[in-house]
């Protein structure tokens, strides 16, 4: 009979949120259009965080008090320190990244209308800024998804609406 304690429960993870999970249980988000789910993990441990991106940019953020999980300039780096805090070591940390659609088509090729793929450039950026590589990626397109990491095989399992199930 398997111990309760060895079943794995789903941490969620919801829109401009932030969380970590340690095998045996996964991390979920879902309702990543234009979002961005961005995974770190090491390889050598079996704790993950994950961030859903809704925006580049924290400049772009309408009130005094932002909400860090919501930006890509700031969600990124306040997962490392979460991360850092339960002992993983920056310089070990690698990437996994979903979403960013074009969710709509736009008449006008305003640059303000690109919101996903420019939250892919902007991850992408401060992933690089942190010399974090990312190992796999499932974005752009036009659908919606919904991403589940597995600490312990190291897989994101990628549910894209219309196009099926994928491990990357």
């Amino acid at each position: 009979m398997i111990e309760q304690s060895q079943i794995g429960h789903v941490v969620k993870v919801g829109i401009a949120d932030m969380n970590i999970a340690k095998a045996p249980h996964t991390i979920r988000t879902s309702g990543l259009g234009s979002c961005v789910g961005v995974v770190l993990y090491d390889d050598r441990n079996q704790t993950a965080g994950m961030v859903h991106v809704m925006l580049p940019n924290s400049s772009l953020g309408r009130s005094e008090k932002i909400n860090i999980a919501k930006f890509a300039d700031t969600g990124i780096p306040a997962l490392i320190e979460l991360l850092k805090m339960e002992g993983l070591v920056p310089s070990r940390l690698r990437a996994k990244i979903a979403g960013g659609a074009q969710m709509f088509q736009f008449s006008s090729s305003r640059d303000t209308m690109r919101i996903g793929p420019r939250n892919v450039e902007a991850v992408k950026e401060y992933l690089h800024k942190y010399s974090i590589p990312i190992i796999s990626e499932d974005t752009g397109g036009n659908s919606g998804r919904t991403i589940e990491f597995d600490p312990s095989t190291k897989l994101l399992n990628v549910r894209t609406v219309n196009q099926g199930v994928r491990d990357i």
